[in-house]
């Protein structure tokens, strides 16, 4: 039987990555993502390996949207086996006093309560399957200059997830942090612009090791 993974933030980046070498591995990979074009991108990618997908183009903050998925993971599945929480709003690299305050809002509505509202909905599903995990894709640039809105947001979902993680420890669920190295993506392009990409690690290399942590823990 495939494993049943959910891979957030599914249509570029680390997101496409795991879920691209999840469906090489076998997985079924339910894929959410706004952006329709990359959805479909990486559908013909998986079918062209022999997978299969399921695309969800939803907004994370459209709580109705995360409902009506899990619902649908439920009467087809029953269960969750591994979610990859890979999605993140990049806001503007701004000084905090100058910070838009569209870029801090949305940056918390993505990072941290959206990160809740997926909890909600995939805890039961993950829990209704022996050995189901959970990544969340995290960042340590909270604190650092001009990163005021996107590292104090993606701190406060990381320490969503460790809460999770402490509560779950008990109940077969194993939730873990992964940290990437820099990798040469669309949104580091936004933050870093102009700079070289030769010393980067290719997205999927971090991919495979993320994935790789998935192995291990099972095993």
């Amino acid at each position: 039987m495939s494993q049943v993974t959910l891979v957030t933030g599914a249509s570029r980046g680390l997101g496409y990555a795991v879920a691209v070498e999840l469906a090489r591995r076998g997985a079924h990979v339910v894929a959410l993502a706004r952006t329709v074009g990359g959805l479909e991108e990486l559908a013909d990618e998986i079918e062209g390996l022999g997978g299969t997908t399921t695309l969800v183009p939803v907004d994370l903050t459209d709580d109705a949207g995360l409902a009506r998925m899990g619902r649908a993971i439920f009467d087809r599945w029953g269960r969750l086996d591994v979610l990859v929480h890979a999605a993140a709003h990049a806001a503007p690299c701004a000084p905090v006093p100058v910070t838009a305050e569209k870029d801090f809002d949305r940056s918390f509505a993505v990072n941290a309560r959206a990160t809740q509202r997926l909890i909600v909905m995939c805890d039961p599903l993950l829990k209704a399957t022996p050995l189901a995990q959970a990544i969340y894709v995290g960042d340590s640039r909270a604190g650092a200059g001009n990163f005021g809105a996107y590292g104090a947001s993606k701190a406060a979902g990381a320490a969503i997830v460790q809460s999770w993680r402490a509560e779950s420890a008990a109940l077969g669920l194993c939730v873990q942090t992964f940290e990437p190295a820099p990798m040469p993506t669309a949104v580091r392009a936004r933050f870093y612009p102009g700079e070289a990409w030769d010393g980067l690690t290719p997205v999927a290399e971090e991919a495979r090791r993320l994935v790789a942590l998935l192995d291990e823990t099972a095993s």
